[in-house]
């Protein structure tokens, strides 16, 4: 991003001198990652409530957080990788036409579904979107990339998060490889939280697992971060999880949205 695309700070007064340079795309990774970003992912378990309520003992957390890394995750940062693509390169990029760039993301968000069967994780996940967006207009506004990402949002009744992931990264200049890492972060993380209210235990320990999950990742993240069509994004599904999440949203005493 150059001075010129630079936008002051929400609440900055009319007329103030806007900084001259852009934050590094890891402080922008830092500020995605961090669980006090008001996004709205305190409402969500990353699937985990719906597990073990689904059966699946405590003491198999940890396989089942490396088990979604290396699935479900990959199709959420394959997902965020394709959508930044989409407004960074080719013909259909937005410039400074929103509707050429939703029509790009909007291809994105079908892959998306298509790999997403369950209508609640589906459902879950334009939840999330919602706060994805809020942040993402807040703090790049006036960025093409986020622009469509609004459009589609308005057209369609929402989007999911990681096509919003994908038009921040578009708006900040993240890497590929660290949005890659990012999402599958802020998946283990969001479910190691959760741990600490469904099954509550040493904090530290559950980090260990969040690392764990995350190294499990790291062999699939020079592929996924190559994806570039939405034909390209991971197909890597999880039956199980999707089965727990369908039961899981007929409740009505849970914790979590899913």
């Amino acid at each position: 991003m150059t001075s010129a695309t630079l936008l002051p700070l929400p609440g900055t007064p009319v007329g103030a001198p806007v900084s001259p340079t852009a934050p590094d795309p890891t402080s922008v990774a830092l500020l995605l990652a961090d669980a006090r970003l008001p996004g709205g992912g305190h409402a969500h378990s990353a699937s985990l409530e719906p597990a073990l309520l689904g059966g699946l003992p405590a003491s198999q957390v940890p396989a089942w957080m490396v088990g979604r890394a290396t699935t479900v995750s990959l199709v959420e940062a394959g997902t965020a990788v394709v959508a930044a693509h989409a407004l960074t390169t080719g013909a259909r990029a937005p410039h400074d036409d929103p509707d050429a760039g939703a029509v790009a993301l909007a291809a994105v968000g079908r892959a998306w579904a298509a790999r997403t069967p369950s209508a609640a994780l589906r459902d879950a996940a334009r939840l999330l979107g919602r706060g994805y967006l809020r942040v993402a207009r807040a703090l790049w506004g006036g960025h093409p990339a986020v622009a469509a990402a609004t459009a589609l949002a308005a057209r369609d009744g929402g989007i999911p998060r990681a096509v919003v992931l994908g038009a921040v990264a578009a708006a900040s200049g993240l890497p590929p490889a660290d949005v890659v890492r990012l999402t599958v972060y802020d998946d283990a993380q969001t479910a190691a939280s959760a741990l600490l209210k469904l099954e509550p235990s040493d904090p530290l320990v559950s980090a260990r697992w969040v690392l764990d999950a995350c190294a499990a990742a790291e062999p699939h993240v020079p592929r996924v971060a190559t994806c570039t069509t939405p034909e390209s994004i991971p197909a890597s599904g999880a039956p199980q999880t999707e089965g727990w999440a369908e039961t899981h949203a007929l409740q009505t005493q849970r914790l979590f949205r899913a």
